[in-house]
């Protein structure tokens, strides 16, 4: 399963004192409107294993992609060492969002499955889909799902 490379122990000091990853802007097309994030972007093991691990805050219209270069069986998320709550959206190889895992619990270890075939997870802070009426069938518009 994928989420085995989540199952770590802790990620070391130098690793949190990295730069943040490359930032990208996308866009959310729901029945409400178009949403646009600015997300950084976790394309490797080591950023995708980091994720918002040690943050503190993450500000309105920000958030992280996960991009997986392929569409997975099934992903599974946690929270561990991720002190804000998140919203998670699964999101499968043709930008439509699968599943939102909405105000997940911070520091968590309980596994967040993606229910499905997943390409890329977005995550950005709780009540963000809520508020902006996103919902599991809505599309994200970004460079890897073209």
């Amino acid at each position: 399963m994928l989420g085995a490379w989540l199952a770590i122990a802790g990620i070391p000091a130098a690793a949190q004192a990295q730069a943040a990853a490359p930032t990208q802007t996308i866009e959310v097309v729901s029945r409400t409107g178009v949403h646009v994030f600015t997300v950084e972007l976790a394309r490797n093991d080591e950023q995708r294993a980091r994720g918002l691990m040690f943050r503190k805050a993450l500000p309105e219209g920000r958030g992280m992609l996960f991009d997986f270069q392929r569409e997975e069986p099934e992903v599974t998320f946690w929270m561990k060492n991720t002190y804000i709550s998140l919203d998670i959206m699964f999101i499968a190889a043709d930008g439509t969002i699968r599943r939102i895992a909405a105000h997940t619990t911070p520091l968590s270890e309980a596994q967040i499955p993606s229910g499905g075939p997943t390409r890329a997870v977005l995550e950005v802070i709780a009540g963000t889909a809520e508020k902006l009426g996103i919902e599991p069938g809505d599309k994200v518009a970004a460079p890897i799902f073209r």
